[in-house]
């Protein structure tokens, strides 16, 4: 498994609903986990994330109150977005943005995502997309 040099760590309040979330409806796969501290390391594809429940020593400067990710949300490209779209429908997950397609500018290229934004059981929001590709703006 090649790590990405940056990887997001998420707390979260139950971490087995969490695994149950992004595993069985996000489709990733635990790469490791630390069961007695209350952590798992996921992947889906090029995409890894972390997630730890505050046992004992943690990363918290302040309090927490749900909804979690406020501030953020955090994009990952899949396969096929529209299979994803519709198991996470079939899961009743909260969809925050239906699926689109949408057309980003970078400089004088437009690039292309069909995406959707999904909040998992702490507010964290996660967008899923596919690449359309690129085109001229």
């Amino acid at each position: 498994m090649s790590r990405p040099s940056l990887v997001p760590e998420l707390i979260v309040s139950d971490l087995d609903r969490t695994i149950a979330f992004y595993c069985d409806v996000l489709r990733f796969e635990i790469a490791y986990s630390r069961p007695e501290e209350r952590f798992a390391y996921f992947a889906h594809g090029n995409a890894h994330l972390m997630v730890e429940q505050p046992v004992g020593r943690s990363f918290l400067v302040g309090p927490l109150e749900h909804p979690y990710g406020r501030g953020i949300n955090i994009q990952i490209e899949v396969p096929d977005v529209a299979a994803l779209y519709a198991a996470v429908n079939a899961a009743a997950a909260p969809i925050h943005l239906p699926i689109e397609d949408k057309w980003y500018r970078r400089d004088e290229v437009l690039l292309g995502n069909r995406q959707f934004v999904v909040q998992d059981p702490d507010g964290y929001l996660m967008r899923l997309f596919e690449s359309l590709g690129e085109k001229p703006v």
